[in-house]
């Protein structure tokens, strides 16, 4: 039995199709040029009546189903509303009214079907739109070694997605699942919640509410870039201020965090930055404030042992002298710390990685002066473990295929605290999709 070559074939006479010849190229591998169906079934491809199975068969021997044929029927009559909406005429119509009577007649037939059809396809299409998933795969390796040629060690494997929804013109929801997995003892985490924030967008002003990014945007870095929990502000375009306040859990920050009492580990926090960005200058400043009792069981942060607030100032800036070359630099300052109270980074970088670019490339070179008290959750990937130190920075991006970006850097400094030799070889890995 022919009975869905059949059905299309009816539908495509219905719709004036089927004593059209197409060159259109075969839409099916099982529906050959010369099938005597193939005229009327490359015009309903064409149309976006029917669409066949994934394996790109188009199944004609198989009985249909009342549900497949509601289906066609939906599409039947949603190109007759497209032609009653177009003046101009373009659009294919019904050619005769016994044809307009017999989708009537399979309409009040296929009553119940189509109602539930329209639901679910209206519904799941509107949602397919509004939720959008991307994510990354990335394979990190780091190897941090002391004077004694003690080496620390890191092998691991992480899964990032990112899910997202438009609310309306202006709202949207971000937001990011993390899930790792230690190659070494072969043992993984559940996936967690990294953050989540409602953005508002509308002209020169927006919003952001939820767990969102404490990234020092002004010194590039150099003081935080972690995820406070909070509301954000932002305003204007080339000259740009940014208002932030909430509550941060400083456990994750390198060096300083793990410090902390267990019991008084989140601060309060505000901050504010003013940013500006034109052509080849970008530059800015940046204020932050903590306050929680856990710096007060910070071994040297204050002479006292009484200081429970860090407030930390910043500016940075960066120059692009043309499409190759840029210099930028960072310093930053803790007023209420009594020691490692500043930080500073300068930084030369030549050409750039672009992800979907393949063969694309960078390299940077860097010296860093990182301490503990005032870079509190640096950016920087060979600093991860450990920050409270000086040195030199190597670096190099490449991009072997599209959407595929590895880099590799060097550290070779000293702590600052004791003087000793420190050295960290970091790569990475990053799939994007």
């Amino acid at each position: 039995m022919r009975k869905k070559t059949a059905v299309s074939l009816a539908v495509a006479t219905i719709l004036g199709t089927a004593s059209v010849t197409f060159a259109a190229p075969n839409p099916f591998s099982d529906v050959p040029a010369d099938h005597w169906a193939y005229d009327a079934v490359a015009q309903l491809v064409a149309d976006g009546v029917i669409t066949g199975y994934g394996d790109d068969t188009f199944r004609g021997d198989r009985q249909v189903t009342r549900y497949e044929l509601a289906q066609v029927i939906a599409k039947v009559l949603a190109q007759d509303a497209a032609t009653a909406n177009d003046p101009a005429g373009t659009k294919r119509t019904l050619r005769k009214s016994t044809d307009k009577a017999l989708v009537d007649r399979l309409v009040a037939e296929f009553g119940d079907e189509l109602n539930t059809l329209g639901v679910r396809v209206s519904n799941l299409e509107r949602n397919a739109d509004l939720v959008k998933w991307t994510g990354e795969l990335r394979y990190i390796y780091k190897s941090d070694r002391n004077e004694n040629r003690a080496k620390n060690n890191l092998n691991r494997l992480e899964v990032r997605l990112f899910p997202s929804a438009e609310i309306n013109d202006h709202w949207h929801i971000k937001s990011r699942l993390t899930s790792r997995v230690n190659l070494k003892n072969d043992t993984a985490n559940d996936v967690a919640l990294t953050y989540i924030y409602a953005e508002g967008k509308y002209k020169n002003f927006g919003i952001n509410l939820g767990k969102l990014s404490n990234y020092s945007t002004n010194d590039d870095g150099l003081v935080t870039d972690d995820y406070f929990s909070g509301a954000q502000l932002n305003f204007g375009k080339k000259l740009k201020a940014v208002l932030e306040a909430g509550r941060w859990n400083m456990t994750r920050g390198n060096g300083v965090g793990s410090l902390f009492a267990a019991n008084a580990d989140t601060a309060d926090y505000l901050g504010a930055q003013l940013n500006y960005a034109n052509g080849k200058l970008t530059s800015g400043l940046g204020y932050r404030y903590f306050k929680t009792d856990g710096l007060k069981t910070v071994a040297g942060y204050s002479t006292g042992g009484d200081e429970d607030k860090a407030n930390i100032m910043s500016v940075g800036a960066t120059y692009k002298f043309d499409n190759n070359f840029a210099l930028g630099g960072a310093y930053a300052k803790n007023t209420k710390a009594d020691n490692a109270d500043t930080s500073h980074s300068i930084k030369l970088s030549y050409k750039g990685a672009k992800r979907g670019a393949a063969g694309t490339w960078g390299m940077h070179a860097a010296y860093r002066y990182v301490s503990r008290f005032v870079s509190l959750a640096p950016t920087y990937e060979s600093m991860f473990s450990e920050n409270h130190r000086k040195g030199y920075e190597v670096g190099l991006q490449y991009v072997p295929v599209r959407n595929v970006l590895t880099d590799i850097c060097y550290f070779d400094g000293k702590k600052l605290d004791t003087g000793n030799n420190s050295n960290t070889l970091y790569g990475r890995v990053r799939f994007y999709f």
